[in-house]
């Protein structure tokens, strides 16, 4: 099910301009902190942009989130939220970059530290963060359900199966692809520690 790409947007849109006002950015304190220009971070707050998975990585660090708070609903709307998270209301977004599909599996709006995402990554895809290091220390891992994914962080390549668990910190540049014909399937956890490196 989920919702279409306009509603993701719209909801991207209203999430990115409540974090960047909570924090007190400009839009232009934004682009220096994120390295995404001005132009299209105001497009991403019209909801006039199909902003890519790298886009919003770097949005997210700028702001000093996870990836998947990006896609969260406002806070008036998560704070109704409680702590079920049914499939059919998990946000559901596509890269428009890779087409890689990606669901917030989490409920929204419960006060932990940790959050799940489930990622189907289509054969011979590719994605490359670029982003390094966070005011805030993000711990993860990728737990791979089905398939395989090749996971670059910093200068070491892990090669992944089904089963495998990758551990790693969000603190350098990390590259995932799918070196195979078949899609594969994962699933991240995220531990965030306020508490800087």
């Amino acid at each position: 099910m989920g919702e279409s790409p306009t509603d993701v947007n719209a909801r991207m849109a209203e999430r990115v301009r409540e974090l960047r006002a909570g924090r007190g950015f400009s839009l232009d304190a934004l682009a220096d902190r994120s390295g995404v220009s001005r132009s299209m971070i105001s497009l991403v707050e019209r909801g006039e942009s199909s902003p890519t998975a790298v886009v919003i990585e770097k949005l997210a660090a700028g702001l000093g989130v996870t990836m998947a708070a990006m896609f969260e609903a406002p806070s008036a709307v998560t704070a109704t939220g409680g702590p079920i998270a049914r499939r059919k209301d998990q946000p559901l977004w596509r890269d428009p970059g890779s087409g890689y599909l990606r669901r917030n599996v989490s409920p929204a709006g419960v006060p932990q530290p940790m959050q799940i995402v489930e990622v189907e990554f289509p054969p011979r895809a590719r994605v490359a963060f670029e982003t390094g290091a966070r005011d805030v220390r993000i711990q993860q891992q990728i737990w791979v359900l089905e398939g395989t994914i090749d996971i670059t962080v910093g200068d070491e390549r892990h090669r992944l199966r089904d089963g495998d668990c990758l551990a790693m910190q969000l603190d350098r540049p990390t590259m995932f692809h799918n070196p195979t014909r078949k899609p594969a399937r994962y699933a991240v956890v995220m531990a965030s520690d306020p508490t800087r490196r």
